[in-house]
């Protein structure tokens, strides 16, 4: 039964009580996890699971501009869990937040030879006891693995899987249109650190959807009674704005590369003295991405399997947002189920797809 509208006025000054003290502050990131390896910045966690099924691990690389956390937001409304519930040996590569010592890295830093991402799915490989991995990439985190899977020709990479990830940089909107020739550069943003602060980023966010905020709190008014509803808008709206500074190197080449010159969409990214050409992908490969994502249009991300070289090249193509592929509702209805679904019918195959 449906609580009076007295019992939801009570409901919302407890609630509201707890917000405007800070005691709200819901717990994230509780499926446990093990440390497995590390290297200057980069750490990688397995989820310890009794229900393995399937031989191939995935390792999810997360994106470089925010926390980890939002794959494993809340008990009910988790990536990791739900893979993990699908029999899947799941691994997270993520970053502690920077510091002046990480502002000189850059994109061969974390995907060159010898770099962290390869050297995490080495890691993976050791942990796992196994031969190759299902690569995952989250937004940037997608960028990473395609430059990985793309430089590095011997990367024992059997699937690759991009989740809401940049490709044509023309289609970005306003983070990539203020970066366009004759507006800023990138060092108009790097402080003295060399990196880009994260409340820089967050700026440059909250942007995007400037009434977002008043939105917002027009609904945490409506919904204050509802415990749930509460729980769920303050682990999400934690996570939008909990952003960490971004190396100063590493956005310079996004801007000069992949904003101006919009070297991905063309399918061939200047790097570590060449060039990472996405044509040399031959793993298969499933691009993700979704119609109402107001951070990374569909328009951006749609470009991807035309580039890359795979002959078994997939999209998926979601009614969600940027946030809500992996934690809202439609994650766990739709989005997730595609996803292991695709994963399950490609790690049982014996040999990856060859051009």
């Amino acid at each position: 039964m449906a609580p009076s509208l007295l019992e939801r006025q009570l409901l919302r000054t407890r609630n509201g009580l707890a917000h405007l003290a800070g005691l709200d502050r819901p717990a994230v990131a509780q499926t446990p996890r093990e440390l497995v390896w590390s290297r200057e910045s980069a750490r990688l966690w397995r989820y310890p699971s009794d229900e393995r099924r399937h031989p191939t691990p995935i390792l999810i690389v997360h994106s470089l501009v925010s926390r980890s956390y939002i794959l494993d937001l809340l008990p009910g409304k988790s990536m990791v869990r739900f893979l993990l519930g699908e029999g899947f040996d799941v691994f997270l590569l993520d970053w502690e937040a920077p510091t002046a010592a990480d502002a000189e890295n850059s994109l061969e830093t974390y995907s060159g030879d010898g770099g962290l991402v390869p050297g995490a799915i080495a890691a993976t490989c050791e942990e796992a006891g196994v031969d190759e991995v299902t690569l995952m990439g989250y937004c940037y985190g997608g960028v990473l693995a395609l430059l990985s899977t793309a430089a590095l020709a011997d990367l024992p990479v059997r699937n690759l899987i991009t989740l809401t990830t940049p490709c044509d940089f023309r289609e970005m909107g306003f983070m990539s249109d203020m970066f366009a020739e004759g507006r800023l550069e990138a060092d108009d943003v790097i402080d003295g650190t060399g990196l880009v602060p994260a409340r820089t980023m967050d700026t440059g966010f909250q942007a995007l959807k400037p009434t977002d905020r008043v939105v917002q709190q027009v609904n945490l008014w409506e919904n204050l009674w509802n415990d749930r509803w509460v729980e769920n808008f303050l682990a999400m709206n934690q996570w939008t704005r909990d952003h960490v500074p971004f190396p100063g190197v590493t956005f310079r080449q996004t801007v000069d590369l992949l904003i101006r010159q919009n070297a991905l969409a063309g399918g061939s990214v200047p790097f570590a003295g060449g060039e990472a050409q996405l044509g040399d992908i031959r793993c298969p490969y499933l691009n993700v991405f979704c119609e109402k994502d107001t951070i990374v249009a569909p328009a951006s991300s749609t470009p991807l399997v035309g580039l890359v070289g795979s002959r078994d090249g997939d999209e998926l193509r979601l009614e969600s947002g940027h946030v809500g592929l992996v934690a809202g509702s439609h994650a766990a209805e739709v989005a997730l189920p595609a996803i292991t679904d695709w994963v399950r019918r490609h790690s049982r195959r014996k040999a990856r797809s060859a051009a």
